[in-house]
């Protein structure tokens, strides 16, 4: 379903789709002979198609690390690289993926207004703008890290909301969330998928995410579009999510469908998103505009998706102030996710916050950070060997796998549900009466102590 049809001279979206002919021959350059090596793409999202060997000369990584990254790298180029290739904490932040998912809950009060309205195709703004406002955070270039299988991550103190991921598979990496308030639940499972093109990397999102909306039962599915990530080794990293997002009532049939423009020449529709809310038959309710990085705004419009007369353009969001000059580019949000002021009671021993690694990270102790990652995952592989010596099977704790097999845009997903024992779990800590005091930043990270096992 695309926007409704208009002549290039006339229409509020008329230039919508015109960024993607600039996408495929304005902004790629292949820099042959760059350095000794042939076909290196490289990207300046701020110039031109010629600007590209000046780009490949920037980025974190010296010239003797290019060399000896491109040597690693090289052979994989159209190979899914999801959890096939150790690579350097000079590349990643500290933060994993599990934590990274709960970044979609900084501004989860667009959920809860989705839930009071009563307008359904208003409630299907609120919803997106939702959607679309944890893309801010997606666009930091350092890689989270690859969690632990049976790793976890708690959150609570914000907006209500009890919020609990882990990761139920290695092989492939596959991670699954739950998050609740008096308003909604969310429930989601993620297999990225990888396409790594040398000095790029295409990142499909793979998996299935739901809403409930608690007020009237509304179920609400997320598509978003797929991201590149420019400039891995040549040039400034930087990000791009061209593409649609499509978010539809699983309820009553109407979606609301936007889309992301690609950055074309000297930034030319970066970050743009433009789109409309359509009823069941398809036709335009409200049209929506913005920046995924700035802000969104809403207005209703005719059959021919124009504006309606008497109404103006009004903003459901806006970015909130972000630290400067933070190393990580993280939000306040982010630090509020790696701290210990958003872990609850009793904290699992399985949480993200207490890996040896990430802790050394975010101190700056990179030499550590190395040799902690490379511990935990000598660790998880001696427990896999255990595991299968015994004909044992690791099985999550607090999702289970179901007989449901999702279809993506790219590739089959099973689907891994919401067991309810986390909701127990936390009402039992809860209500404890015990008043001992535990530092939480002296328990040990141990994720493999709560994993089920099972005979094969």
């Amino acid at each position: 379903m695309g926007s409704p049809k208009k002549d290039q001279n006339k229409g509020f979206f008329a230039a919508m789709t015109s960024g993607l002919s600039l996408f495929g021959n304005a902004m790629h350059r292949s820099v042959n002979g760059l350095l000794g090596y042939e076909g290196v793409e490289v990207i300046n999202p701020e110039g031109g198609k010629e600007d590209a060997e000046e780009e490949a000369q920037r980025g974190r990584w010296k010239q003797e690390e290019r060399e000896s990254y491109w040597k690693l790298m090289h052979k994989y180029i159209g190979s899914d690289v999801t959890s096939m290739v150790t690579l350097p904490v000079l590349i990643f932040e500290p933060m994993t993926m599990l934590q990274k998912m709960a970044e979609l809950m900084e501004y989860s009060y667009l959920l809860n207004q989705a839930d009071e309205c009563e307008d359904p195709y208003l409630r299907l703004v609120y919803a997106s703008s939702w959607a679309i406002s944890v893309y801010y955070a997606y666009q930091r270039t350092w890689k989270p890290f690859n969690p632990i299988i049976g790793e976890t991550y708690e959150m609570v103190n914000h907006g209500g909301i009890t919020f609990i991921s882990e990761q139920v598979s290695h092989h492939p990496p596959m991670s699954a969330g739950h998050a609740e308030n008096e308003h909604f639940t969310y429930d989601v499972t993620s297999k990225l998928k990888t396409k790594f093109l040398g000095n790029s990397l295409d990142v499909y999102p793979v998996g299935r995410t739901r809403v409930s909306l608690k007020r009237d039962g509304v179920v609400l599915d997320l598509v978003p579009p797929p991201t590149k990530v420019n400039n891995l080794i040549f040039g400034r990293t930087w990000v791009d999510s061209p593409g649609e997002m499509i978010m539809t009532n699983l309820t009553t049939g109407d979606k609301v469908v936007l889309y992301f423009q690609p950055c074309g020449w000297f930034g030319a529709g970066r970050y743009e998103v433009d789109g409309y809310v359509y009823n069941a038959a398809e036709e335009p309710k409200i049209l929506m505009t913005g920046k995924w990085n700035e802000s969104m705004s809403y207005q209703p419009c005719d059959m021919e998706g124009e504006p309606l007369q008497g109404t103006e353009l009004k903003e459901v969001w806006h970015v909130a102030d972000t630290p400067e000059n933070d190393k990580f580019q993280f939000t306040y949000f982010a630090h509020k996710i790696n701290s210990f002021d958003t872990a609850p009671k009793k904290l699992l021993a399985s949480d993200s916050r207490l890996r040896p690694d990430r802790f050394a990270l975010e101190k700056g102790d990179l030499s550590k950070a190395g040799a902690e990652k490379s511990r935990l995952e000598e660790r998880q592989r001696a427990e896999k060997r255990t595991r299968d010596a015994k004909g044992h099977q690791f099985t999550p704790r607090w999702f289970d796998l179901t007989d449901e097999v999702s279809a993506t845009p790219w590739g089959d997903l099973e689907i891994y549900c919401y067991n309810g024992k986390y909701t127990e779990h936390r009402a039992t800590v809860d209500s404890s009466d015990s008043n001992d005091m535990v530092d939480i930043a002296s328990i040990e990270f141990n994720p493999w102590q709560y994993g089920n096992l099972s005979t094969q």
